[in-house]
């Protein structure tokens, strides 16, 4: 009797039990980043060949703004101090004097 007690356990412990989860499936391997696509930006216009004087007007830099010959044309000549404010509007055919207003010497010359 006592076999039959101890068999009826043993089924009863075995019905009870569940079995055992699945393995997890494996992780994917991390995604590598990729690079964004190239975008093709336009070219910036070449300069246009010394529309405005330029070098030719380099002789000035490192001189006092008092020897730039007189009167300027202010339709293609600015002279302006490196502090001064100054309009935006870009003209290559311009040329730009810019002095230093403590020494009145040219520091820059530039189109625009």
């Amino acid at each position: 009797m006592r076999r039959i007690i101890v068999a009826g356990v043993v089924l009863v412990l075995a019905a009870c039990s569940s079995p055992a989860p699945p393995a997890p499936a494996p992780m994917p391997p991390p995604a590598t980043p990729t690079a964004p696509a190239t975008v093709a930006l336009p070219k910036p216009p070449e300069p246009e060949k010394d529309q405005c004087g330029l070098k030719e007007a380099q002789a000035y830099v490192g001189r006092n703004r008092t020897e730039l010959p007189a009167p300027v044309d202010p339709s293609r000549w600015r002279v302006a101090c490196t502090t001064c404010p100054v309009t935006m509007d870009y003209r290559p055919d311009r040329l730009n004097i810019l002095f230093n207003p403590d020494t009145g010497v040219v520091q820059q010359v530039k189109c625009g």
